[in-house]
């Protein structure tokens, strides 16, 4: 059982930047490909980007990608999101979520149903 706890959320401006981070416990960090995901009021849950257990390979969403950057510290059982040149849309509940799935492809690492562990999620705030 992998418990998931995110931090780094809050309320920031537009063109800020943020960190999120999600410490993994009671686990095998390495043996996961880990993702983050965001859900704003009223829409559904997206896939913002993943990461192989490894940390070699990497997949964004379109709409962040060149902006958000993904990595992990498997010595530190912890992965990361930086986020960049933030924008309103990217207002959201990100969580991270954890897959015993290998990230073969972008079409397995962005479904949801793939992550077996979620985070609590943490808010992300953006003004214009």
């Amino acid at each position: 059982q992998v418990q998931l706890v995110e931090s780094g959320g809050g309320s920031v401006q537009a063109g800020d930047s943020l960190r999120l981070s999600c410490a993994a416990s009671g686990g095998t960090f390495s043996s996961y490909t880990m993702g983050w995901f965001r859900q704003a009021p009223g829409k559904e849950r997206e896939f913002v980007a993943a990461i192989s257990r490894s940390g070699v390979v990497t997949y964004y969403d379109d709409s962040v990608k060149g902006r958000f950057t993904i990595s992990r510290d498997n010595a530190k059982n912890t992965v990361y999101l930086q986020m960049n040149s933030l924008k309103p849309e990217d207002t959201a509940v990100y969580s991270c979520a954890a897959a015993v799935t290998p990230a073969t492809n972008r079409a397995v690492v962005a479904a949801p149903s793939r992550y077996a562990y979620w985070g609590q999620g943490t808010q992300v705030t953006v003004s214009s």
